[in-house]
């Protein structure tokens, strides 16, 4: 049943009642004894939300802090038996104000419970749009039409362009940005606009070119086979940051980039088995060597096909040089996996599309998702090539992204 708010009584002065209502814009009702439907307006659907969640989501004084966007409930103490006893709206500051069994009151404002709604397609919305950007797995065929170009300038001076850049960047794992200036300076302000560089084993900054002697196989001219970066690191860096300087007049220096994404949903669909042993076993991921006189071992282990309790990938790891010797499974998977393996190899080289970055341009990708390479070119006094490159990781990205969202939402209400 519902009834009428009762004017000119504070919250506090109500006797315990099981349901309210101002006017037809705004209802609120009491149901099941622990939950409050509220109705946002007339004849709209009306929404559910369980009253402990909301009593754990109070936001007075005592229980938030406003500052520190932080809850400050005691959970030594906190009651999960906690039900709505009274309830109240109010039509002018478009709130529903809840009186709780353990006498505390409590005020929710009717944007903030929409936006918080559990219906499952405002949750899927939020997932989506907000979380983080659903992923579009893409062929090597369709690569012209998924790779958005950005001005540097751009996106340096504009906040939406950002947005729009680390959006692509979410959503199809690659952008290039044209026009950056020839310096080796151009990473570091990219990343500083969005929020900081990740150091690694090789420094902040590192620059890739043939060096006599080289420590990495990617400082070599040699060609770089199909890998990600780092699958020995737990915290594998997340995007890759290139940016071309000096580009080589021989015919190779090309980049190779493929969807590993698209290669496992390849595998899922056409070879299960394959899919099944590449996602269940650990392989042994390592790097050896030294880098400005620091000695380093590391070592993760991780399948090449990495997912989250749903099955929704969550990263992919190849390099065959990083690949330990020590392989520790039974006897009888050993040669079921290098098959599996082999055939993930040869689809992703035969789904790869390569291109030739020209001075100027600064390469983006997910390196928690895409796999690169290089062909091999003639490096030479005349002919130098010369990249500087860093890291982001995505949490950092995703967090200015959604900094980026609300504010430009915000500007244009």
């Amino acid at each position: 049943m519902w009834v009428p708010r009762l004017l000119g009584r504070s919250l506090s002065q109500l006797k315990t009642i099981n349901s309210a209502q101002f006017s037809r814009q705004i209802s609120a009702k009491i149901v099941n004894e622990s939950s409050i439907e509220v109705q946002p307006e007339a004849n709209s659907k009306p929404l559910t939300f369980p009253g402990i969640w909301l009593r754990d989501n109070c936001m007075c004084e005592d229980c938030f802090h406003g500052s520190s966007k932080s809850r400050k409930l005691d959970w030594d103490n906190f009651d999960t038996r906690i039900r709505p006893v009274g309830l109240q709206t109010d039509e002018q500051s478009k709130e529903v104000l809840v009186k709780w069994s353990d006498a505390h009151e409590s005020r929710f404002s009717l944007k903030w419970l929409k936006e918080r709604s559990f219906e499952p397609d405002k949750q899927q919305e939020y997932l989506r749009d907000f979380y983080r950007p659903t992923t579009r797995h893409w062929s090597g065929a369709e690569f012209q039409e998924i790779a958005q170009h950005f001005s540097y300038d751009e996106v340096m001076s504009q906040d939406s362009v950002l947005m729009q850049w680390l959006q692509a960047l979410a959503v199809y794992g690659v952008a290039l940005l044209r026009g950056a200036p020839l310096d080796e300076g151009v990473v570091r302000r990219l990343a500083d606009r969005v929020g900081f560089i990740r150091r690694t084993t090789y420094g902040e900054e590192f620059v890739v070119q043939a060096k006599p002697g080289a420590q990495n196989f990617a400082y070599l001219s040699l060609p770089l086979p199909l890998h990600t970066d780092l699958p020995y690191y737990e915290y594998k860096p997340s995007v890759n940051i290139l940016h071309c300087v000096v580009q080589t007049d021989s015919p190779g220096g090309s980049n190779m980039l493929v969807d590993g994404f698209h290669v496992a949903d390849l595998l899922r669909r056409d070879h299960p088995e394959d899919f099944e042993r590449l996602s269940r076993i650990v392989v042994d991921w390592n790097d050896i060597g030294s880098e400005d006189g620091r000695e380093f071992h590391n070592i993760w282990r991780a399948p090449v096909i990495c997912l989250d309790a749903e099955g929704r990938y969550t990263r992919i790891n190849h390099s065959v040089p990083q690949r330990d010797s020590h392989f520790n499974v039974p006897l009888e998977e050993v040669l079921p996996w290098y098959e599996s393996y082999a055939r993930f190899v040869r689809l992703a080289i035969a789904d790869s599309h390569s291109f030739k970055t020209r001075p100027g341009d600064v390469l983006t990708f997910n390196n928690i998702r895409l796999l690169h390479g290089r062909t091999g070119y003639d490096d030479s006094e005349q002919s130098p090539r010369y990249i500087v490159g860093a890291y982001l990781d995505w949490d950092i990205i995703y967090s200015r992204l959604r900094v980026l969202k609300k504010r430009l939402t915000a500007s244009c209400q």
